[in-house]
């Protein structure tokens, strides 16, 4: 098959939510329906059900909550799909910031029950932002909801993007029997499966089928065939074209826990949705057809295989073709590696990829010299800077609480420090021996020690710090310039970042003010000055 025709074939996107609308119940059924899982996992699994499979993480596994953003891979109707599912707990949307850099569309998920909530906002704001089209699933249909015409008319209202229903909820709660395609003018009506374990048996008809009127309850029926004709006098008309531009989101209704409407989903979503796409590079345009290879570090995990203590880089394909054994030039450290340990990922599962395209996301082992951002290419002139930076908000720190377990606790630090989720900060009095931990939220903290214990065997003590801010220096101030010369507020600390950058660390916006007032000529800043 020629370059260009594996390029169209991927499909890369994400599913993002607010927490509990039911995006990991949805990953685990397009891994039912796309035939890589036999028997569909449970987020709130009991003993006799079998756990998700991309909630892999023990905390995970104990909490029923996704930390950390999983990769699964799978083929489906000819498409080569890359499934990226992600937090959807705010102290975690670093992690998933991260992850929309890699894709070329994602699923909102929305509990229909409850309409849009703050999450949602944020992570649709930040897909806007990147131009990143959008298709919205309207989850838990088969429980109250609210009504289908003020869902839209949300959409359009809170979040400011136009929205068109491919399809259309046939009752409600209880009474939820199936959707109709506007598309295709078929009703698909379901039967219920225990547990959702299994594909929901399908029937399609058409609207006039006399059958329709049998199986639907008559308020439920008159109140879709209304709907549908408030939708149609509308006179809209569906556009692929401003779906990829951004402009217009895709609706569709059903209900994951129970398999209804999500093959429709599925196959709506990869239908039309679109293709890896070019990436900047500054003023040039790599183009996924490009002969060499390229692509750029978003997420690195540390012991996926607790028996290694292994360390994996995902990286995104954006050009070229990855070919296992291959040499190419890590542009950070501009050294030639050997690209040998490469993977395809299931979550937790993987196997040895020898080849891979554009759009797709492997897993390098054993690469430590890896950060997020990096570029790993056959061109060194390409240099993707596709990463946000993200400034910590709660500030904390862990050290080990037994002697003998100090070894196993400084490798684990440092390879949980390695996944960019928490930012270290050395104290520059060099007074504190661990480093100062940074993080969007408080909960990482505790996953960070959660994960010191499970998978290192390190028991570990946790201190909230009550500091709240950081503020770097300017550009070209040394540690050793400054260092016993500023004026600081009490409470304050002067630390360096992972880079080596002065920076100072404050308790409230009142010692910020103390510290201009006191140090005249230092302009400080909200983010890391530009080397």
């Amino acid at each position: 098959m020629k370059l260009s025709d594996e390029i169209a074939r991927r499909r890369t996107f994400a599913i993002i939510s607010h927490p509990d609308a039911g995006k990991t119940t949805l990953t685990e059924k397009f891994l039912l329906y796309g035939g890589a899982v036999q028997l569909a996992g449970s987020v709130t699994a009991r003993a006799n059900r079998r756990k998700t499979s991309s909630d892999w993480m023990e905390l995970e596994k104990q909490r029923g909550i996704s930390v950390s953003s999983t990769v699964l891979q799978f083929e489906y109707e000819g498409f080569y799909v890359n499934l990226l599912d992600t937090p959807g707990h705010k102290d975690f949307s670093e992690d998933t910031y991260r992850v929309l850099t890699a894709v070329d569309a994602v699923i909102m998920v929305i509990d229909a029950g409850k309409g849009i909530e703050s999450q949602t906002r944020k992570l649709f704001e930040i897909c806007r932002r990147r131009g990143v089209p959008i298709f919205t699933f309207m989850n838990k249909c088969d429980r109250p909801t609210l009504e289908p015409l003020e869902l839209l008319d949300e959409l359009e209202r809170v979040l400011g993007i136009s929205a068109y229903a491919l399809s259309w909820p046939l009752g409600n709660g209880e009474r939820f029997k199936g959707v109709f395609d506007r598309l295709a003018n078929q009703i698909h009506t379901f039967e219920r499966v225990s547990g959702g374990a299994y594909r929901a048996p399908v029937s399609i008809s058409d609207i006039s089928d006399p059958d329709i009127r049998e199986k639907l309850d008559s308020e439920s029926y008159d109140s879709a065939v209304h709907e549908l004709e408030i939708l149609n006098e509308a006179g809209s008309s569906f556009d692929p074209l401003a779906v990829l531009r951004g402009e217009l989101t895709p609706v569709m209704f059903g209900s994951a826990s129970n398999n209804f409407g999500v093959q429709l989903l599925l196959d709506m979503f990869l239908k039309y949705s679109a293709a890896p796409g070019a990436h900047k590079v500054g003023e040039r345009t790599i183009l996924p057809e490009e002969e060499k290879f390229s692509g750029f570090v978003f997420k690195i995990q540390a012991n996926m295989d607790p028996k290694h203590r292994d360390h994996i880089a995902f990286i995104r394909i954006c050009s070229g073709v990855f070919r296992r054994d291959m040499t190419a030039t890590h542009v950070q450290s501009k050294k030639t590696v050997r690209l040998s340990s490469s993977h395809k990922l299931l979550g937790q599962d993987r196997e040895t990829v020898d080849v891979a395209y554009p759009g797709d996301v492997i897993g390098l082992v054993g690469h430590s010299s890896f950060g997020i951002g990096d570029t790993i290419t056959e061109d060194p002139t390409i240099v993707y800077d596709e990463i946000p930076r993200f400034v910590p908000e709660c500030f904390a720190m862990i050290t080990g609480s037994k002697t003998e377990q100090f070894k196993r606790f400084r490798q684990g630090l440092d390879q949980l420090i390695a996944e960019g989720v928490v930012q270290p900060y050395y104290d520059a009095s060099g007074f504190r021996r661990e480093p100062i931990l940074g993080a969007v939220g408080p909960l990482q903290f505790e996953v960070m020690q959660f994960r010191l214990e499970s998978e290192y065997t390190a028991q570990s003590r946790l201190d909230n710090l009550a500091l709240k801010m950081i503020r770097w220096l300017p550009a070209g101030t040394s540690i050793e310039s400054v260092k016993g010369k500023l004026n600081l507020p009490g409470g304050s600390a002067l630390v360096t970042d992972r880079q080596g950058l002065p920076a100072l660390l404050f308790p409230e916006e009142w010692a910020i003010r103390y510290f201009t007032q006191n140090n005249p000529g230092i302009a400080l800043l909200e983010e890391p000055p530009v080397q």
